[in-house]
């Protein structure tokens, strides 16, 4: 297969754009390096003779020159955590640049366009079981407007083969959106907000890469949209305790203090920085680690696509902390 990968300096994008090239795949990449993590992602990505390209994908020339020869796309690029931008930036990148790299594929006659979009569309579940039918309620910007790619996507659907991948946490080597918490945890010093109770069912990153690609190749995932989680279900408490147990300390000495002084900052912060396009050092999305619940379904993946997670956490989090000590970080 020949397969363009977006948003391949992200965590996901990476990994996967790796492994694919690994497995002999020919590769088409794109994604940005300006941080130094992302530089340290294209400098690997390079050595194994992937080539990153950049550009914006709201570039209509860039987008068909990126798609051209393609069997399949897997869109991962996405806005996502910035905090000192407008939403019409988070409505042009989630959505503008998926209709513009889409009517690319179509032109060039790709066969497969997995679109990977969030557990975020279904907002808060507090109670209950959720699955592929659930109705959505995107609680922000980064929500609604993966819900509305999603939506755009599925119009195409008489055109081009589509599958849309609803990703959960995930993490694993590479991922440094959780270094925080194994940082914390590793010095003694980590504090849960609230209770802690708020349950989860994170994905590690070699289990998604496998699902990724059954959406761009399987026959059954045409037309579908799948939730890619992990099959455990655990709390911030239990991923905290494992955590502790992957890094060699005790978790006993964990602070806990109310979130509500921190809610409200939150929202201080959020009203008065970001029409400045200052990034708030704290906002609404950072504290849903330790508010939103999620509970789903992993019934439709495993009978369509024979998917099943085969890392548990307490596996992935041992690989994760060897991954940071190795790396300099713990």
């Amino acid at each position: 297969m020949r397969i363009l990968v977006t948003g391949a300096t992200g965590f996901i994008g990476s990994n996967l754009a790796q492994y694919l090239a690994n497995q002999g795949h020919e590769m088409v990449a794109t994604g940005r390096a300006e941080t130094p993590v992302e530089q340290g992602r294209l400098e690997r990505l390079t050595k194994l003779g992937v080539r990153v390209n950049a550009g914006s994908l709201l570039d209509a020339q860039y987008a068909a020159s990126l798609v051209n020869g393609c069997t399949a796309v897997i869109h991962l690029a996405a806005a996502q955590h910035e905090g000192n931008v407008p939403d019409a930036y988070f409505r042009d990148i989630n959505v503008g640049a998926t209709r513009e790299l889409i009517d690319a594929a179509v032109a060039a006659g790709v066969g497969r366009f997995v679109y990977g979009s969030t557990i975020g569309i279904y907002g808060e579940a507090s109670q209950g079981q959720l699955d592929e039918n659930s109705p959505p309620r995107p609680a922000n910007i980064y929500g609604r407007t993966k819900l509305e790619a999603e939506q755009l996507v599925r119009t195409y659907d008489s055109r081009i083969e589509t599958c849309i991948a609803r990703i959960s946490e995930t993490y694993g080597p590479g991922d440094l959106r959780l270094l925080k918490l194994f940082k914390a945890i590793d010095r003694g010093r980590f504090i849960v907000l609230g209770s802690g109770q708020n349950l989860r069912q994170v994905i590690y990153v070699d289990d998604l890469i496998r699902a990724l690609i059954l959406a761009a190749q399987h026959p059954m995932a045409v037309g579908q949209t799948f939730v890619y989680c992990g099959d455990e279900v655990m709390s911030t408490n239990d991923m905290v305790r494992q955590v502790a147990d992957a890094v060699g300390r005790r978790a006993g000495g964990i602070r806990r203090i109310p979130i509500w002084p921190f809610r409200a900052a939150a929202a201080v912060l959020e009203t008065t920085l970001r029409p400045l396009g200052i990034q708030p050092p704290l906002t609404q999305r950072r504290l849903d680690f330790f508010t939103k619940s999620f509970l789903f379904s992993v019934k439709k993946s495993r009978e369509l696509l024979d998917f099943s997670p085969q890392v548990l956490f307490a596996e992935g989090a041992k690989k994760t902390a060897e991954w940071y000590r190795s790396s300099g970080y713990l």
